[in-house]
């Protein structure tokens, strides 16, 4: 068997290895449809024939843009880059404004598009992208060619063997794939990884989580970021079904349906799901109200490797038993393993999740380098709850004078597309300069501690580091989001957006009528106990770090409204635009 040394060998290692019948699975209406390994590298090589027939050359950059992942996209991929063209998949979310910068920047040959959503934001800039020719959809759309046709241009296979050829001359450091990043400022930038750096980073992360073959995957986080994408090559590498969630909103549905093995999440979907069966658990009266707050109270002090001693194995032996077993159920009841990347992952959760028998593995990585530098793993002592894991193999990282991470190694990209002063900024003496503020222990656990780029120093002198605050503000279920502010200022402040559901429920219970968001933030008494809860989370830190003051925020901090990125990181310079009013009221500017 030929090394995998190139993004496209992946689907043919699983057809030598372990071919399956559900490679790639996606609910079209009420029907999971299949498809085999040998029906997608067949159907990937009839794309790759038809844009041959449609004029693409190696070299050329071919956009995909879809609001899910779907088994096409994974198609087209290979078909894609097989015959050494580059696969530009762009957040469907983003503006319009963006979608023309991207599409023009990279100079999108054709563009593929899942649904009529995307199609009419493509088509409301049309007339300014330059070098596009034309635009498929994947599904049937009256105004838009569909991508079928490019599969029927390609089923005459008189032209495989110029497949082959192509093929051949694809090399492992040759371009795979341009993506741009949500840049929290400014424009976003066109990151370059080659085969060999994506390659590299699956094959030294399965070292670290061990896929059985044969397992079945639910896939819903975008395809179009790296971490999902590298997961995907991930599956199709350890021979693992991949089933495509319908979206964000369908997961409690498909996760029932599906009944994975394995999921890669984010922790906001973890703090989500904890949320809603907390809320069930506070419904529940008498004995069965004590014993499931018994249990979680208790998961909260997990420790992994039975650190905490054989009574408390005991006890969480039957917490399991009672309790967590019915979480299991809750998220398919096959649940073994989840992969968390993209933010921080709150202690409590790692824990609570790891207790009900659902270990979450936290690791560590930028686009820059594709994504993976470091990840927990369960065997071999190598899980740490609160560090992102030991570093992966072949790849290496030392901590600059300033705390910073500095990484080296064959995932880190060739550069910014076009853009060779920004790829300086961030690539000297072969380190990739990550942004990000760390430490590695005596054990090797890499522990993040914050963002460079954040951090703020107060009018007194002291520095602040918000996104450790946030992250501990954010286990009050009264609080959805926080940014934390204070930039020059007397004292560190926050702007909350509350958790609306389970506020308004609060107010209910405790007799307030408010029907709008915007007068539930200005009442007395709701300010009053969110007050209680910015108090609690206070304690935990040092005097000039706590939060002396608060607004709330009447909207609901969204990716469309601009306050978040796709990977639902924070816009802090937007967010302060937007509540500037209030920013101004706390400081009294």
């Amino acid at each position: 068997m030929q090394k995998v040394t190139r993004l496209f060998d992946f689907p043919y290692h699983q057809l030598e290895n372990n071919p399956l019948k559900n490679a790639l699975v996606t609910k079209y209406g009420e029907k999971w449809v299949s498809t085999s390994t040998q029906e997608y590298i067949d159907k990937a090589n009839a794309v790759s024939r038809g844009l041959l027939r449609l004029g693409v050359k190696a070299g050329d950059k071919i956009a995909v843009i879809s609001m899910t992942n779907r088994t096409e996209w994974n198609i087209m991929d290979v078909g894609v880059l097989q015959i050494g063209a580059q696969n530009v998949p762009i957040y469907p979310t983003i503006s319009e404004e963006d979608y023309e910068y991207v599409l023009n920047h990279s100079e999108a040959k054709y563009c593929f598009v899942s649904c009529t959503e995307v199609l009419e934001k493509v088509l409301s800039i049309n007339s300014s992208l330059k070098k596009l020719k034309d635009v498929y959809s994947f599904d049937d759309l009256d105004n838009c060619k569909n991508w079928k046709e490019v599969v029927e241009l390609g089923s005459d296979t008189s032209n495989q063997e110029e497949v082959e050829t192509r093929k051949e001359k694809v090399q492992p450091e040759d371009l795979a794939t341009l993506i741009y990043t949500s840049g929290t400022t400014g424009r976003p930038k066109g990151v370059m990884l080659s085969h060999n750096n994506i390659v590299s980073n699956v094959i030294s992360s399965e070292e670290r989580v061990p896929f059985e073959s044969g397992g079945i995957a639910l896939s819903f986080l975008p395809v179009c970021h790296i971490f999902e994408r590298m997961i995907l090559y991930l599956y199709q590498y350890c021979g693992i079904e991949i089933h495509f969630a319908e979206g964000l909103d369908k997961i409690s549905d498909n996760v029932k349906e599906v009944k994975p093995d394995v999921m890669t999440v984010v922790p906001r979907l973890l703090e989500k799901v904890y949320d809603a069966i907390i809320a069930k658990g506070a419904a529940l009266t008498g004995v069965k109200k004590k014993l499931f707050f018994w249990a979680v109270e208790l998961g909260l002090q997990y420790e992994p490797y039975g650190q905490n001693g054989w009574l408390y194995e005991k006890k969480l032996g039957l917490a399991r038993k009672l309790i967590f077993s019915k979480w299991q159920e809750a998220l398919g009841g096959r649940l073994t393993t989840m992969v968390s990347g993209s933010a921080a992952l709150q202690q409590r959760l790692a824990r609570v999740f790891a207790a009900a028998g659902m270990p979450v593995m936290e690791g560590y990585g930028l686009t820059e380098t594709s994504p993976v530098i470091s990840v927990n793993q369960e065997s071999g002592k190598g899980w740490k709850i609160g560090s992102v894991g030991r570093i992966i193999t072949d790849v290496e990282v030392k901590i600059a004078h300033d705390g910073e991470i500095l990484c080296k190694g064959p995932n880190v990209m060739m550069g910014y597309y076009k853009d060779e002063a920004k790829t300086k900024e961030v690539l000297k003496d072969g380190y990739f300069h990550t942004g990000d503020i760390g430490e590695v222990d005596e054990q090797g656990f890499l522990r993040i501690t914050d963002r460079k780029k954040e951090m703020f120093k107060t009018s007194g002198g002291k520095y602040v580091a918000p996104q450790i605050l946030e992250n501990r503000f954010k286990q009050s279920r009264f609080i959805e989001q926080i940014m934390v502010v204070g930039e020059g200022e007397k004292m560190p402040a926050a702007l909350i957006q509350p958790n609306f559901e389970f506020l308004y429920d609060w107010a209910n219970r405790h007799e307030i009528t408010v029907s709008e968001n915007s007068d539930i933030v200005l009442n007395d008494r709701v300010i009053a106990r969110i007050q209680e809860e910015v108090d609690l989370a206070n304690t935990d830190f040092a005097k000039w770090e706590k939060v002396k003051q608060f607004r709330l925020t009447p909207d609901v901090w969204s990716v469309d409204d601009g306050h978040l990125t796709p990977t639902m990181k924070l816009r802090r310079k937007i967010v302060k635009e937007k509540y500037l009013d209030l920013y101004n009221n706390i400081y009294g500017h």
